[in-house]
């Protein structure tokens, strides 16, 4: 663990720990000879998936959100590259993916036996994936803090806390709420109960997914963090502490999963 050190955390003290979610979430979803997932134009999890397929020979399909823009950025271009098949909705499409009516569709098209994974990856299998990763922790910490934007990271992490810890997800989407609800429904998929040992904020987004502030950009460079998902975390976390919201001498874990360069994950 890293120490990050900040005047306004006063007593309380915070520890980095780099780890990259994306594998987590998919390394119990990857038993299939053909997988097929959704994502924007810059989603890390399209691209996870695509290096994933590519290391383990498994064909990968991709459904991105919007029209097909050439030439392909970056993200899509790695993904691509890596062998994914890449498909387009647009957007009025793209939010009915996961009904019943679009599913048959995709596998009239790509095969029955396709395994189709959510945007961003979350589901049960995600959940116990994530669920490794508090055990891997070293250090004592009472806290351990994590961005959400789907609820899989956060509904992994307090599962597999040791008793007496809990978790604190900060919310990257504005009006969030729904939030809580799908953690507890992930936590019930993947382990038939839920735990009672986390909360969500729902005050630091900046804006809302994807967007963001001159200051919170201005936090990202200083502190080489990704701003889309972990300055808002971190920011928040000096917040929260400044107004006493963590007892003094509490020992804070923070999560930081993508770095600077990382593109828009989903």
């Amino acid at each position: 663990m890293q120490e990050f050190v900040d005047p306004a955390l006063g007593p309380v003290r915070l520890f980095l720990v780099h780890d990259d979610n994306k594998p987590r979430k998919l390394k119990y979803n990857l038993g299939h000879r053909r997988v097929l997932t959704f994502g924007g134009a810059y989603s890390n999890h399209i691209r996870a998936l695509a290096e994933a397929g590519r290391e383990r020979g498994i064909e990968t399909i991709g459904v991105i959100r919007g029209e097909e823009h050439l030439p392909l950025n970056p993200s899509l271009a790695y993904a691509a590259a890596c062998g994914m098949t890449l498909t387009y909705l647009d957007r009025a499409a793209y939010r009915l993916k996961h009904t019943p009516e679009m599913r048959a569709r995709l596998r009239e098209r790509w095969g029955d036996d396709v395994a189709i994974l959510p945007e961003g990856g979350s589901n049960a299998a995600a959940v116990r994936g994530m669920a490794e990763l508090p055990g891997e922790i070293g250090g004592d910490y009472d806290v351990i803090c994590c961005p959400v934007g789907t609820g899989g990271t956060l509904a992994g992490i307090s599962a597999g806390l040791a008793e007496g810890r809990r978790a604190l997800g900060f919310a990257v989407l504005k009006g969030a709420g729904f939030l809580a609800d799908e953690v507890a429904r992930l936590q019930r998929e993947a382990y038939g109960r839920t735990w009672h040992n986390w909360s969500i904020d729902l005050e630091h987004h900046f804006g809302g997914y994807a967007r963001t502030t001159p200051e919170l950009r201005r936090f990202a460079a200083v502190h080489r963090v990704e701003e889309i998902y972990v300055a808002k975390m971190l920011a928040g976390i000096i917040d929260l502490a400044g107004r006493g919201e963590f007892a003094p001498g509490t020992r804070i874990v923070a999560v930081v999963t993508g770095q600077p360069s990382t593109p828009v994950a989903e």
